[in-house]
């Protein structure tokens, strides 16, 4: 539950962001966790989530976009391209999570903030990542 609840800030830091498109800096982050009492392994997986995220955001993007048949990311709802974005960074660059623990995590947190038909697009998209991913480590 603890990293969930890191996830949820990761998303809350991410849809910010977007709307911004302004690169967090430290001082975003203190101002962020100002009014949170948080514990302190929750606020830096978050930091972690994010900070990946971002600085791997072209890669994660194209991944998901190829994922995503027919669909462009700009055009999808915005706390579903967060999710997403989050769950793919989890997925291609954070090898110690199980790709079924951060599918799972992306589906409960899609279903709190966004849809339930949400919940089944992105679990299609996450699958499909993983899927690559497995197959390139077959080979």
């Amino acid at each position: 539950m603890k990293r969930r609840r890191a996830r949820e800030y990761a998303l809350q830091f991410l849809f910010q962001f977007d709307f911004t498109g302004k690169i967090p800096g430290q001082d975003n982050f203190k101002q962020f966790w100002a009014d949170k009492d948080e514990e302190p392994e929750i606020k830096e997986f978050a930091e972690n989530t994010i900070r990946g995220t971002l600085d791997n955001l072209a890669d994660i993007d194209t991944a998901i976009e190829k994922a995503a048949e027919h669909w462009v990311l700009q055009r999808m709802a915005t706390v579903d391209r967060n999710i997403l974005r989050f769950a793919a960074y989890e997925l291609l660059y954070c090898r110690d999570i199980p790709s079924a623990v951060t599918i799972n995590e992306a589906i409960e947190i899609a279903k709190k903030y966004s849809t339930t038909e949400s919940a089944s697009f992105i679990n299609g998209i996450l699958d499909k990542i993983a899927q690559g991913i497995k197959d390139k480590e077959a080979k």
